[in-house]
């Protein structure tokens, strides 16, 4: 039996922030690990509404030997400051749901904290734009999970862990706070949940989670967000004829369907509106994109390797 093991340090960015009056959302995605020679992903079936992600996948061990890996779902990496128009954090992290072969399981909860380092710029130092995984740094100063969760779940005070973090006497974190006095530190929680998997020899192994996606959204799509989500001509005209409309919005992290042996070789992705919604996202792939039902649409790939994420809008009408 073959067996490997992950590092714990990925990282999904957060997608970025909309406009003023409006809440953020964070790009979730699936399963995932590092390529594995003798395992396939034979199909991905993904569904996606404001509501409910749900994905099935079908794993194909290719060799005659039972292989285990630890997979890997990691959640994106939230801010510990956020305002009251962020999406709803708690929800998502808070009822994933795993199966193996129609068998439910408890996979194991990790939870990694991140900060930007200070760095030198033309002679002024400045934070840099990629965080750094410094968790070590967090438990070292007496900071443990539940705290360090606190992003997610509310159940303690963040300027209480900050002022625990100013006053550690940790010189390690004097690459990421550079002001001993100001009291707001910027740092981010990620929760990754992982659990080891055995793919039986020269057999399919079928996994399915759902989760409640992080949904953001504004009370106006504005015209520079249309090529986000390839909104078409005749509803911009409509929208310039009527003003405005209110809309929510989500990501997926497709991605990371990439990192498996060989491309994805049935795909398939169904998204629901409401009934009183316009949908509209953009598809770079060679499927195309079919209206299934009065509020569903589907689209179909063979072979498919993702090269691009997937950003939804569901546009009131």
């Amino acid at each position: 039996m073959f067996s490997s093991k992950l590092a714990f340090t990925l990282l999904i960015a957060i997608t970025a922030a909309q406009a003023n009056d409006s809440a953020e959302y964070i790009g979730t995605g699936g399963v995932t690990y590092l390529k594995n020679k003798n395992i396939s992903m034979h199909s991905e079936d993904l569904y996606i509404s404001k509501d409910k992600i749900r994905v099935n996948y079908e794993f194909k061990n290719l060799s005659n030997k039972d292989i285990t890996e630890t997979i890997l779902f990691p959640m994106p990496a939230v801010p510990s400051f956020i305002d009251s128009d962020y999406a709803d954090i708690n929800a998502t992290y808070d009822n994933f749901q795993v199966w193996v072969n129609g068998k439910p399981i408890n996979p194991d909860l990790h939870v990694r904290t991140f900060m930007h380092p200070i760095v030198v710029k033309d002679g002024d130092k400045i934070y840099s734009e990629t965080s750094v995984d410094n968790t070590e740094i967090f438990k070292a100063c007496g900071i443990n999970e539940a705290e360090m969760m606190t992003p997610w779940t509310y159940k303690f005070d963040t300027n209480d862990i900050n002022q625990r973090l100013l006053n550690c006497n940790n010189k390690k974190l004097d690459q990421f706070i550079d002001d001993r006095e100001d009291p707001y530190i910027s740092w981010d929680s990620q929760i990754i949940y992982s659990w080891e998997q055995t793919f039986k020899a020269n057999t399919v192994t079928k996994i399915k989670h759902t989760y409640t996606p992080l949904v953001g959204g504004s009370v106006h799509l504005d015209e520079e967000q249309y090529a986000d989500f390839c909104v078409d001509r005749s509803t911009q005209r409509g929208f310039n004829k009527n003003g405005g409309r209110p809309y929510q919005a989500l990501s997926y992290i497709l991605t990371t369907g990439a990192n498996w042996a060989k491309p994805i070789s049935n795909f398939k992705l169904t998204v629901e509106r409401d009934p009183n919604e316009l949908v509209s996202f953009c598809w770079k792939g060679k499927g195309k994109v079919k209206k299934i039902g009065p509020t569903t649409f589907e689209i179909k790939e063979s072979n498919f390797v993702p090269t691009h994420d997937f950003d939804v809008a569901f546009i009131m009408k």
